[in-house]
């Protein structure tokens, strides 16, 4: 097996965010599940919502593009496989993350749909309820992976957002082939519990059958996985079907559990939460750059919580402070 040339290669939706204010009663108005995820189906649902916000605030996001985001803002090497439409937002959302020095270069998707756009609202409480309309990153086919890449990194990172939609769900399974072929790690981050309660069973198939090294999830998705309201019991029968699970429980910090034996780190304090958009995107980032780095579990997971913490003092899901001073002042 050939050293790595990459650090994280990962796949997932490529999204451009809409960040704005709102309060609880837009919320309720809209019918909206407050700290959600909804899907958008349509061009004009997404156009309806977005004339209704406020002024808002544009920054490419998607979930695992967040995390290389972070991850390349550490000093990592990284890629990303996503698909954009030939539009405005699609050169946006390269240009973004190109500049960060990620490898992106999935060819454009020609025609309708537009490129993803992910309607964010943060209410006064810092919690963000999202509206996604995936656009053409739901199009994202096997044949435009590129396999040379995905066998260049260590680790192969997947959000199961993207797991939703037939086209990416095979060329995601096609990518986990490819990597274990080249004998790297695969990362799966299981994103949103709608997520688990539409694909729980071909999530627990993934982790039956051995794909899956590395397993990021909350503590309501663990719960959800398992189908129970014991946390502790969910981490148990969770932790013993993969070598690797990381679980992030927001103001009680993070838990991991390696080859049976349970690492624990608590929040970092912050002053407030201004925005809680990608802080679990940031806590992948750092605990996916402390394993790169060969960093042991505990490092790795305060690198997680020094990262989630500087993301929801901000608006926006990607690191606005340099983070390599934050993360060596918090391990020295």
């Amino acid at each position: 097996m050939s050293e790595p040339a990459l650090d994280i290669v990962a796949i997932g939706n490529a999204i451009v965010d809409v960040i704005a204010q709102a309060d609880d009663s837009f919320i309720a108005s809209e019918g909206l599940s407050k700290g959600a995820m909804q899907l958008l189906f349509t061009t004009e649902e997404a156009e309806a919502l977005y004339a209704k916000m406020g002024p808002g605030v544009e920054a490419s996001g998607g979930s695992a593009a967040n995390t290389v985001a972070g991850i390349a803002a550490l000093g990592g090497r990284t890629g990303f496989i996503g698909q954009v439409a030939d539009d405005q937002l699609g050169k946006v959302f390269r240009h973004d993350i190109t500049a960060l020095g990620v490898a992106f270069d999935t060819p454009e998707r020609a025609g309708e749909p537009a490129t993803a756009r992910c309607l964010i609202l943060v209410t006064p409480d810092g919690e963000r309820t999202m509206n996604t309309f995936l656009g053409a990153s739901q199009y994202l086919p096997a044949s435009a992976l590129d396999e040379a890449l995905i066998e260049s990194a260590a680790i192969l990172y997947l959000e199961g957002y993207l797991w939703d939609p037939e086209e990416p769900r095979a060329a995601m399974d096609r990518a986990i082939d490819i990597a274990k072929g080249a004998g790297r790690r695969v990362a799966f981050t299981l994103s949103d519990g709608f997520c688990v309660d539409r694909h729980r069973g071909d999530f627990l198939t993934l982790l039956d059958e051995g794909r899956i090294d590395i397993l990021f999830a909350n503590e309501d998705e663990i719960k959800s996985l398992q189908e129970t309201g014991d946390f502790d019991a969910a981490v148990a029968a969770t932790a013993a079907k993969t070598p690797l699970l990381v679980v992030t429980r927001s103001a009680k910090g993070a838990i991991a559990v390696k080859d049976g034996e349970r690492t624990e780190v608590g929040a970092e304090p912050i002053d407030r939460v201004v925005d809680a958009t990608g802080a679990g995107d940031q806590f992948a980032a750092g605990f996916l750059a402390g394993q790169a780095e060969g960093r042991g579990i505990a490092d790795s997971l305060a690198m997680g919580a020094v990262c989630a913490a500087e993301v929801i003092q901000h608006y926006g899901p990607r690191p606005e402070a340099d983070l390599k001073p934050l993360v060596k002042e918090r391990l020295g």
